[in-house]
């Protein structure tokens, strides 16, 4: 690591300049190639295209090497490079991002990504290129506007989710649809102390088309310890100190599967049990925050949201 021999900011400096010509590196690359699929929907072309969105991955694993943080990643059961996952996560911040697609030992990641995403340079047009989920919420006043809107995310995941069939793949939900917030938090009235309420539709969707594809669920916590109260801010200013990955192997039973849309019983059952992990998720951070007592530990109170 850079830290022992240059001074933090310098550090950060060096590790964002990396991370960002990274992303605006395989971001054109992978763009471009998106644009030639269009025209020559071909499987050298898609073998192609995986190939340079594992180069951003690989390249977004050099920054955290050269950064001042400790990765750790801590897998709880046998993971095959060449299979398929549906990882599940808590999401604290856009470093997540970075840190689950720098996870070597997993196939390639693909993201569910809120819809706004899709007009951000380069993170967007990747993700489309890559086929990867816009998901867009929609409200209830909207729906009783446009009773058309409702389904358009089961539809958009189901087309998605198909075309992760070719290639290994770890598909990744932030299940509860946002980055944490102590506002949101507040707004939400969660029932989790260091959690949001998890949106447990992407999750069902994912499962009902590819579950029988899926080797496990991957039920994946974050855990960030820091010397400032901005995630994104202490990494880029080499104050990040640690980053925990803890990744348990859940089975795809039969008990998971089924039609979320249009079956009650079935939808309740579902929730409740992604309601379950998400209880003994915040246990988890819990404990972790509780044994880190001594120092800082991240639990992020504002949010930069995009223009």
């Amino acid at each position: 690591m850079l830290n022992s021999v240059i001074p933090k900011w310098l550090n950060g400096l060096i590790v964002g300049v990396v991370l960002f010509s990274n992303t605006l590196l395989w971001g054109c690359v992978v763009l471009v190639l998106g644009l030639i699929k269009l025209v020559l929907p071909m499987v050298w072309v898609s073998n192609v295209l995986h190939s340079a969105y594992q180069g951003w991955c690989s390249g977004n694993r050099l920054g955290l090497k050269l950064s001042n943080a400790q990765i750790t990643t801590v897998i709880n059961g046998d993971v095959n490079k060449l299979g398929w996952y549906l990882l599940i996560s808590n999401h604290f911040s856009w470093l997540d991002i970075v840190v689950l697609s720098a996870i070597d030992v997993l196939p390639a990641p693909k993201f569910f990504l809120k819809d706004e995403l899709k007009y951000v340079p380069l993170i967007g047009s990747g993700a489309w290129a890559m086929g990867m989920p816009f998901m867009k919420r929609v409200s209830k006043a909207q729906l009783a506007k446009n009773p058309a809107l409702k389904g358009l995310d089961v539809a958009r995941t189901k087309h998605s989710c198909r075309n992760f069939r070719s290639h290994p793949t770890t598909i990744i939900n932030f299940v509860e649809g946002t980055r944490f917030t102590n506002a949101k938090h507040q707004t939400q009235q969660s029932p989790f102390k260091h959690l949001l309420k998890p949106k447990a539709g992407g999750v069902a969707f994912a499962l009902e088309v590819l579950g029988e594809q899926f080797d496990a669920i991957l039920n994946t916590t974050l855990v960030y310890q820091a010397q400032s109260n901005h995630i994104c801010g202490s990494f880029l200013s080499g104050r990040l100190n640690k980053v925990t990955v803890n990744i348990t192997l859940v089975p795809v039973s039969p008990e998971l599967l089924g039609n979320y849309q249009q079956d009650c019983q079935f939808r309740a059952r579902f929730q409740k049990s992604i309601n379950q992990l998400w209880l003994n998720k915040d246990s988890e951070l819990a404990i972790a925050y509780e044994e880190q007592s001594s120092e800082i530990v991240i639990i992020p109170d504002k949010e930069i949201e995009l223009p």
